[in-house]
């Protein structure tokens, strides 16, 4: 598949099912080279600022594509947005936003021109300094409050300002202040700390961008049950985010571990041998292997056998059997992990062989040129001596 790069201000990287890389909530457009798709209903789906995103007619027919940038009604006035999806796919994605009523999906007045576009940069620039000037507002008013972003419509005439809260808050005051000193309207939003960490972004301590800040949109609740389900060191500082919150990423594997934990003995099942009774020390769930030992606090005699030999273990003890070993046949029924092939490799061997390639050249050279010199002197003693003529 090949895609054909857009050309002009007004267009994104590429065109139809791929847009810029940096747009959150992306969702690719797979139904974007079947012919008609655009004709089948006129919704789009534009993105402003961050993770805000807004559903609208297109009444007035425009050839629109992923990444260009259009004026759109607001309340208000007008917004400037980028198309981030058109088709078939809108209408899910209207479905999925649970939008309460009709008038919330407005209308799409026109492609962003230049002008909308210098009024737009202008009112990205003032954000910042907003942000820092409405915090001392609020820190005066005696707010226990932290408006951790503002956002201002495309046409300036509008600013959202998004705040975090522990408790209730009345701003009512610091509405009246915003507005006076901005004199624009205001629209206070309230975050919470997920979202407000998806908003900033950052780096996680897994390397990787945040996902709150690339992909995920919507938010499940995160217990420690997850971390106790996976065998997780129950720390604070290691299981929160940059949220201050749990991770979210401690939910994506609880159900493959819910799943192979089914085949786990129970915890507190004792297994009893012809010699001594075993307690569970620690267990490998995605491996399948369990430890057990002869002590119920210490790490005493340590056995470490698979999930199948501890459960036919604790089997056996039902019928009143006990047998001699933990381990079947005397070996060890744990599955083997796998090996390093290079644990004992010695890391300088690459140097070893460069050094021997270097020596194995030179002598070749030297055989060379001696040769070459053997050569030249038989040539020039041949050249002293009549042809056919033999040397005494």
């Amino acid at each position: 598949m090949t895609f054909t790069l857009a050309t002009g201000c007004g267009r994104g990287l590429c065109r139809k099912s791929c847009s810029r890389s940096d747009h959150q909530l992306n969702v690719y457009d797979w139904l974007a080279d079947i012919p008609g798709n655009n004709e089948s209903t006129d919704l789009v789906e534009v993105q402003f600022k961050n993770t805000r995103k807004g559903y609208y007619h297109n009444i007035n027919g425009l050839d629109l594509k992923k990444g260009d940038w259009v004026a759109v009604e607001a309340t208000p006035g007008h917004d400037i947005g980028v198309v981030t999806l058109t088709g078939r796919l809108a209408i899910i994605q209207v479905k999925k936003a649970n939008l309460k009523s009709a008038d919330d999906i407005k209308r799409v007045y026109r492609f962003a021109r230049d002008v909308d576009m210098e009024k737009y940069e202008e009112s990205k620039a003032r954000e910042h300094a907003t942000m820092i000037q409405s915090r001392q507002i609020a820190n005066d008013l005696g707010l226990n409050m932290k408006i951790g972003d503002v956002e201002y419509q495309g046409d300036g005439n509008k600013a959202i300002f998004y705040y975090i809260a522990d408790e209730r808050v009345d701003f009512r005051q610091l509405i009246k202040v915003l507005a006076n000193t901005f004199h624009v309207r205001i629209e206070m939003k309230q975050i919470g700390a997920r979202q407000e960490a998806g908003r900033i972004g950052g780096t996680g301590p897994c390397g990787r961008e945040l996902c709150c800040a690339t992909w995920m949109k919507n938010f499940s609740s995160v217990s420690t049950t997850a971390a106790r389900l996976q065998d997780i060191s129950l720390n604070p500082q290691k299981l929160a985010g940059m949220c201050a919150k749990l991770k979210c990423c401690l939910n994506y594997e609880v159900d493959c571990y819910m799943e192979a934990g089914k085949k786990m003995p129970p915890k507190d099942a004792v297994l009893q041998t012809a010699d001594n009774d075993y307690y569970l020390f620690k267990q490998d769930i995605i491996a399948g292997i369990v430890t057990y030992s002869t002590d119920k606090r210490l790490a005493a005699n340590l056995e470490t056998i698979s999930a199948e030999r501890a459960q036919e273990i604790i089997e056996m003890n039902k019928r009143g059997e006990k047998p001699l070993k933990l381990t079947s046949d005397g070996s060890d029924n744990a599955p083997q992990k796998p090996k390093d092939l290079l644990a004992d490799a010695d890391i300088a061997r690459f140097d070893k062989a460069k050094k021997k390639k270097k020596k194995k050249n030179k002598n070749h050279g030297e055989n060379k040129g001696g040769g070459d010199q053997q050569n030249k002197g038989g040539n020039n003693h041949n050249h002293h001596h009549p042809k056919g003529k033999e040397q005494s």
